[in-house]
Formats: structure tokens, C-alpha cells, sequence
């Protein structure tokens, strides 16, 4: 028989049928007081909790968490405040909302606020970390026992829109937790308008003014809708007087002893009778006759706990138990479609006598088992109550005017990320339940919840039947998986804890071309110049003297440079974090910064190499394995050095569409350099431009990789971006010598170093992109007209001399030994060499800008190999 229950309405909430406040014990002790709105005592009583940061708990009537409520009454508190919501906004706002729930304690609010919006999908923070999730973001809840929260949409771009975000929590105390959200999502995904919604607001005015101001700062409009509000008034010295309380009456009950896996320390109260109480607003509709509890085994039993019977509720394939990964319009038209029949599932399965009965939710699930339990108090004459278990520690005392009579606790039983500890069921003993229905996902199905300790037990001890049903804990479908990185020495010389090269082996694929055909292919638009590879230089023997003299003479000013660039990165960055090089100048850098690291502070950092573009951006593919793998804050990108700065707003771009696309955030588009003459980043070991000498080489100072390729026919959308290991050069390799030269005089500049680290530290180190006004200035005087033909600094006019068709080289007047390799390869290949005054440089080399056009593929564009 169905009864009609509005879903809509909001119900009134009375106090003690005895007329007691279930606030009133706490409010006589401490001389708390709620002011303000006249239904806030029928909304809210108050108890008292083991926390430093706040003694007193406002524990809410009509929330479903703490206090066994209807659940009409919970769903429609939620629908109602859902509803004044799109009335706000309008339904074409509310189309374009999000809205996001609490965890623990308003993930079901939230979904209900979501409901009565209609329109919007719902998401709700998480506590528990999901494998191949990446967090689109994450906050703090100050004031809680376990304050930080994930958000671990499936879909990453829900929360890129700009449509309003509705935030909902059970109450708005301080404002603190959504001004940390705020902060954190408008920092990543910035909108105009904000509505925060709560069950009762509960803020100072000074509070109240700081989300005002708040909002202000932003440049965003932010509303508040709230069923109920007031503010709480604490005495002086509340904190310390609670703290008391607890300590005292958590003594006399282990003094007295108790029962019901209370614990050693909290007391847990009986009572006498059924409870109809603060919290319980009885349904309309007539109730069945009271029965004797049946003995003796359940038909159903199944003998995971005693006196369980489990459930089979037939959820439906690949609807998601809540809103942990996201909850949309489509997925509530499909619970709705399928709530009738689960229910009747519940029905069948229940005492034939059963009267009153509890529907007990887990946690962060809430919703599910609201919908559930709402549904068979529609479906049926039982009196239906519902409220779930909680982490939150909360003193019990048995007397009607405190709102947490009765404790039940157990341990965790959903290997959480933080580790063991207990939780808790308020209100469910001795509250006269005929039965009570276990609602967890199957995480939470685990043998701590069947153990004799767990918590089938302990509701076994309060109610003569106890039944589980069990929703499959939905898991979004993980993306197509990456390799794991490349190693030494099956690809690279380098030792493979070195580095760890997030691309793919091209080794056995021709992609060598001539370097003027590469030339005139690059320059006509035929062809990308990452789509070949120029021919490797072979160095003569005068070369490889001269690479092996500027070693000797510049390993200390190279290890200077190092020690600054990595005391940085340790300063300002995070403490232990994950280098990534931009392969491949950026690999030996990156080696070096790792074994500085190592060196001076005992860090064995991880070390990737990727692959980044000019004109295609970063591997994007290269991100997400980093993000699966890491925190995205937690990574720093390595170069070598900056010319013209085209690298550094190359990643920046590059950074920025791959948020949008894939909305993952917290990359650093902020790129560390041994050296920066452009004065194109932060964070440099010096920016002078002079000789490194694994600028000197390609792949025999690089590990023997070249330099990396993207060419459609070769690297697939799941794919890294390419490369080959020159393993048949194996014998004029230097790689390991030129890293092993270097970190040999790490110990006699290493007090240098993080001295000159605190000076850099200490200054102004803004980037004034100096480098890029001159490149500009030189391509317009040389009639050039392409940025891209220039290329300043030696490290860059060593690439033009070694890989493309280079014009003439511009040397700064009076500039030494820095440039004697420059000046080889430029007599080696008839390249003019013309001295310039007031260069800023030390040298920029110039591509050739004449071209013809050919040296073209089949396809128009890929150079013929």
C-alpha cells in the first residue's frame, strides 16, 4: 500500500515529546545558546565531541546522520532547498549549474539539493582516494576530525564551465570550508556566481562579512540559501569547560562499565523504550500491529554475520552508488526507474512482523540508502527510519535533553586511506528497531564488517533481525593505459634510476633525412621539423678535444650552476619533488638536479624525460601518465637553457589546452634552466650565456637518444611521442662521463652554491624577456622576418650548426673560449662568423632563410626518408 508523502515539504520538527529541548543538557553545563531563527531548536540539538578545535556538536534533526529521521522528512528538507535554488538561478542558469555536496555529512544533502535543482549533475568531496582517479582538485575543512577533501570526477571537465557552482553543506558555521573550496576551484576554473546552501547558517556577523568581502576579491556573486538561521553564543572559556565535560563523563563510564562496543572510553546509553523523540516526525499512513520478534534462524540467513540476511537488490549495471565520480540527470532517471522494485526487495526480505524498522546508510553513502529507505516508507505500513554511520567521535549520554543518547562502535571496515580506527552509529540502540538494513557499497563489504567486533555484530545486540545490502561501489572507467617508462640500458645509456623516458622506441624506423632537404621541407611547410630526424653529427677528432677541454674547464661553473638551480626548486617547490625534463637538453639537467639532490640532502627524487614540440605542445599523453602516477603539483619541468624563450610559452600554452581538454590541474607551466640569458623564467642556476658542453653534441652527451619525433603515422593518439636509441654509437658515448665531471665537483662548490641559491632567493628574479626583444630586433635588421630563424645563445647556435642550415653566426665582440667549438663546426661548414657589439648574447646562430620547396612525402608534408 503506497502512502502519500510530498516530497517537497519541509515538515516541521518538534522537540522531546516531553517537551525537552535536545539541546538542553549541553546549554545548562556550558551556557551554549542558539539565537535567531525560532525553528532552529526543532532543527538542531547539541552534544558534545572530542575535538581540539571545537567542543560542541550542532547535531541536526532532520540530516539523517547522527539522529534516526524519517526519511521524507531528510529528502525533503533537501528537495525544498534544491527548489529555492532554481528559483534563484532560472532554469536556464540552473542547466549550466554544478552542484557539489560535503563529505562526509552532506553527501546525501547535497544530492537531494541536486534533485529538487533537476537539472544539474551533482558531485560530492571524498575522503577515500580511487586508484586512476586524478583529483580535479581538493580543499581543507578546518574545524573537522579528518579535514581534507578530494574531487574525483569521472568526467574532468565538469567542473571547466562557467555556469554557477552550488555548494551544500548541513551548516554554515564559520564559512571557513567554502571559502577554501572557492579558493581552490576559482583559482583552476574561475566563474561568476556561487550559491552556498545549508540547512541552517549559523555565522557571526563578522563572519557573514568576510564571505561578502570574499566574493568582492573574486569579482563573483555569491547567495546563500538556508532552511533555517541564528548564530551560536559560546562563553568564554566553552572550549576548555567541554573538554572537561567529555573527560569527566567518559571516566565514570569506564568506570561503571558499558556495554555494546562502546569502547573504553565513551559511554553508550540504553533506552528504555522505542524512542520518539527530538528526531522522529512519524509518517502519515496507518502502522502495523506490534508482534512478539521472531526466534530461531532466518529462512535467508546466509552465515557471513549472526542474525544477517543478505540482500540481493539487483542494482542496475553501471549506475554509480553516489556522486564520488559524479551523479547526472540521466543517472537519477535510471535510480528513479529502478528504486520501486529494490525497494520491494527490502520489503520481502524483512520480518513478516516488522514494525519499525531502520535503514542504515555507511558514511560518505548516504543517498542510496535515503532513496531506499524513503521508498519503502511510501511503498509500505512500516514505520521506516533512516539515519548512517559516521567517523566523527561523539560523546553519548543517555538523558532527553542531549541529542546523542545511544553509541555504537566498531571498527572501519573499508581499508581507508588513513588508516584503521573506529566509527560509529548514534541513536540506533535501544531505539526499539524490529530490524535494521545495513547500506554499503562493496568496498565496505569486507570481513571487518562480519567480524565478531564489526558491525553486523553490534546491531545484532539491538535488534532481533539484522540485514545487509550490499550496492556495488562504482569505479569510472580507467582510460587506455600508458607503458611504463623507457629505461637504461634497454633504451638510453643512462642508468635506469636516473631517468625514466615517458616515450616510445622508434630505434627500428629510418627517419634520418639529409639535412637540406629536411631544410627546405621545414621551411616551405612540407613538413614539421619533429615529423624526421637530421643525420647524426660525428664528431672529428679536433671536435671531441675541444668538448673534452671545455669539460675540464667549465665542470665547476656547470656543478655551480646545478647546486642553485636545485636549492631553488627545493626552496620554493614542493619538498620532495618530481622532475620532469623536457628531452632531450633538458635529460642531463634533469640528472643533475637529482643527484644535487641526492647529494647535498639525502633526496632520491624521481626523474622522468618528455617530449615537448615547438608549435604541437607537450605530450599530452606524457601529462597523464604523471598524473596517474603523481600529484601534478608536485612536478617540475626541466631545460637545459632558454634562448628566445619559445620553449617556456610553448608549455605554458600547451599546459592551458590540456586543462581544458582533460581537466586535470596543477602542473606548473614554471620551467627551471641551468641557464637563462633570455631571462625568460624564475627559477635559473645563472643567466649568463655560456658554453655547457653537452650543448656541444646530439645523442653521444644525451644518453644516445635523439631528439624526440611526432609524426602521425607513427605516434598513434594513445602513444607517446617517439625516439631512437643510437645504441651502434655506442663507442664515442660521453653521456656518463660529461654527468660524471659535473657531480665530481659538486663538494667544493656546493657552500657556493647555496649561497648564491639564498641571494637569488632574496631578489627580484621577474623575467624581463630581454632575450626575445633582441631576437626580434635581430630578424627584422637581418631581414629575416621569422623569429623562429633566429636562434640566440650558444647552446642554440650549437643545434643550428649541428641539425639545420645554418646562414652566419653572430658572435658578441671579444667573446673566448665559450665559442672555439662554435667556431670549428662554422669553419668545418663555411658559415660566416661576424662579430657584433652590445649583443646581448654571446652568440645566435642564423637558419638560412633561403629555401626551395620539395623533399616532401607521398603526403604532401612528411620529409621522404
Amino acid at each position: 500500500m503506497e502512502k502519500a508523502v510530498n516530497e517537497g515539504e519541509c515538515r516541521e520538527v518538534r522537540d522531546d515529546a516531553d517537551g525537552v529541548w535536545s539541546g538542553s543538557w549541553v546549554a545548562e553545563r556550558l551556557g551554549v545558546e542558539l539565537a535567531g531563527d525560532g525553528r532552529l531548536t526543532g532543527l538542531l540539538g547539541l552534544a558534545l565531541r572530542r575535538n581540539p578545535k571545537r567542543a560542541h556538536l550542532l547535531v541536526s534533526n532532520v540530516l539523517g546522520k547522527h539522529v534516526p529521521q524519517s526519511p521524507s522528512v531528510v529528502y525533503g528538507y533537501g528537495v525544498e532547498l534544491g527548489r529555492r535554488v532554481r528559483d534563484l538561478l532560472g532554469d536556464d542558469e540552473a542547466r549550466r549549474a554544478v552542484v557539489l555536496g560535503y563529505a562526509e555529512t552532506a553527501t546525501g544533502l547535497g544530492h537531494s539539493v541536486a534533485d529538487g535543482l533537476g537539472l544539474a549533475p551533482y558531485l560530492h568531496s571524498t575522503r577515500r582516494p580511487v586508484a586512476g582517479v586524478t583529483p580535479a582538485g581538493g580543499f581543507e575543512e578546518s574545524h573537522s576530525h579528518a579535514t581534507s577533501h578530494l574531487l574525483l570526477p569521472e568526467d574532468p571537465a565538469l567542473f571547466t564551465g562557467d555556469g554557477p557552482l552550488v555548494l551544500v553543506d548541513d551548516e554554515f558555521s564559520t564559512g571557513n570550508t567554502v571559502l577554501n573550496t572557492v579558493r581552490d576551484l576559482h583559482a583552476r576554473y574561475p566563474r561568476r556566481r556561487y550559491v552556498v546552501v545549508a540547512l541552517v547558517d549559523m555565522r557571526s556577523a563578522a563572519d557573514a562579512g568576510r564571505l561578502a568581502d570574499f566574493a568582492e576579491e573574486i569579482g563573483a556573486r555569491v547567495d546563500l540559501v538556508a532552511a533555517a538561521s541564528g548564530t551560536v553564543r559560546l562563553p568564554e572559556g566553552v572550549l576548555q569547560k567541554g573538554q572537561e565535560l567529555v573527560a569527566r563523563y567518559a571516566s565514570e563510564s569506564a568506570a561503571e562499565g558499558s556495554s555494546a562496543g562502546a569502547g573504553p572510553s565513551w559511554p553508550v546509553a540504553q533506552f528504555p523504550a522505542p524512542l520518539e523523540g527530538a528526531a522522529d516526525t512519524p509518517p502519515s499512513g496507518a502502522r502495523g500491529t506490534a508482534r512478539p520478534a521472531p526466534t530461531g534462524p532466518h529462512p535467508d540467513d546466509d552465515g557471513t554475520a549472526p542474525h544477517t540476511t543478505r540482500i540481493d537488490l539487483h542494482w542496475p549495471a553501471d549506475l554509480p552508488d553516489g556522486a564520488r565520480h559524479g551523479f547526472t540527470p540521466a543517472h537519477r532517471a535510471r535510480l528513479e526507474a529502478a528504486l520501486p522494485a529494490m525497494a520491494a526487495r527490502i520489503a520481502e526480505a524483512l520480518p513478516h512482523n516488522a514494525r519499525r524498522v531502520h535503514i542504515l546508510g555507511f558514511e560518505e553513502l548516504m543517498y542510496a540508502p535515503l532513496r531506499l529507505a524513503r521508498e519503502l516508507e511510501r511503498a509500505t505500513d512500516i514505520e521506516v527510519r533512516y539515519s548512517t554511520t559516521t567517523r566523527s567521535p561523539v560523546l553519548a549520554v543517555d538523558d532527553p535533553g542531549y541529542a546523542i543518547r545511544t553509541r555504537l562502535a566498531f571498527p572501519a571496515h573499508d581499508d581507508p586511506a588513513d588508516g584503521p580506527g573506529e566509527r560509529y552509529a548514534y541513536n540506533v540502540a535501544g531505539a526499539g528497531f524490529d530490524a535494521v538494513v545495513a547500506v554499503v557499497d562493496s568496498a565496505a563489504d569486507t570481513p571487518a564488517l562480519h567480524a565478531p567486533d564489526g558491525l553486523l555484530s553490534r546491531l545484532a545486540a539491538h535488534t532481533p533481525r539484522v540485514l545487509l545490502a550490499v550496492i556495488p561501489s562504482y569505479a569510472p572507467e580507467r582510460p587506455s593505459m600508458l607503458p611504463e617508462p623507457l629505461r637504461g640500458p634497454a633504451f638510453s645509456s643512462y642508468a635506469p634510476e636516473e631517468v625514466g623516458w615517458l616515450l616510445q622506441d622508434l630505434s627500428d624506423v629510418t627517419l634520418e633525412a639529409p639535412t637540406e632537404e629536411r631544410e627546405e621541407a621545414i621551411q616551405s611547410g612540407g613538413a614539421h621539423y619533429a615529423e624526421s630526424l637530421p643525420v647524426e653529427y660525428q664528431p672529428t677528432e679536433q671536435y671531441q678535444e675541444l668538448f673534452h677541454a671545455a669539460l675540464k674547464e667549465s665542470a665547476a661553473r656547470i656543478a655551480q650552476a646545478v647546486g642553485v638551480v636545485t636549492e631553488t626548486v627545493l626552496a620554493e617547490r614542493p619538498p620532495r619533488p618530481v622532475l620532469v625534463s623536457l628531452a632531450r637538453a633538458g635529460t642531463p639537467v634533469g640528472i643533475l638536479m637529482r643527484r644535487w639532490a641526492r647529494h647535498r640532502h639525502g633526496l632520491d627524487l624521481p626523474h622522468y624525460a618528455v617530449s615537448i614540440v615547438r608549435g604541437r605542445g607537450i605530450d599530452a599523453n606524457a601529462l597523464r601518465w604523471l598524473a596517474r602516477h603523481h600529484d601534478p603539483r608536485d612536478v617540475v619541468f626541466v631545460d637545459g637553457w632558454t634562448g628566445k624563450g619559445a620553449i617556456t610559452r610553448e608549455l605554458a600554452q600547451a599546459l592551458k589546452e590540456f586543462e581544458k581538454s582533460d581537466g586535470i590541474t596543477g602542473f606548473d607551466p614554471e620551467i627551471a634552466v641551468l641557464a637563462d640569458p633570455g631571462s625568460c623564467v624564475r627559477t635559473y642556476g645563472t643567466r649568463e650565456d655560456f658554453l655547457i658542453p653537452s650543448a656541444c653534441l646530439n645523442s653521444t652527451v644525451s644518453g644516445l637518444i635523439s631528439r624526440t619525433v611526432l609524426r602521425a603515422d607513427l605516434v598513434g593518439p594513445d602513444d607517446f611521442h617517439g625516439a631512437k636509441f643510437y645504441r651502434e654509437l655506442a663507442g664515442t658515448d660521453v653521456s656518463v662521463a660529461f654527468l660524471d665531471a659535473v657531480s665530481a665537483r659538486f663538494p667544493e662548490v656546493a657552500d657556493a652554491a647555496c649561497a648564491q641559491a639564498k641571494e637569488l632567493l632574496a631578489t627580484d628574479r621577474s623575467p624581463t624577456w630581454e632575450g626575445w626583444a633582441a631576437v626580434e630586433r635581430i630578424s627584422e635588421e637581418y631581414a629575416i622576418h621569422d623569429v623562429n630563424l633566429v636562434k640566440p645563445g650558444v647552446g642554440e647556435t650549437t643545434r643550428v650548426m649541428l641539425r639545420r642550415v645554418p646562414w652566419k653566426v653572430l658572435a658578441r665582440a671579444g667573446a673566448g673560449s665559450d665559442l672555439d667549438h662554435v667556431r670549428l663546426l662554422a669553419e668545418q661548414r663555411g658559415v660566416p662568423v661576424e662579430e657584433v657589439d652590445g649583443l646581448p648574447y654571446t652568440c645566435v646562430g642564423l637558419i638560412h632563410p633561403k629555401y626551395t620547396r620539395g623533399a616532401t612525402g607521398a603526403d604532401g608534408k612528411a620529409v621522404s626518408v
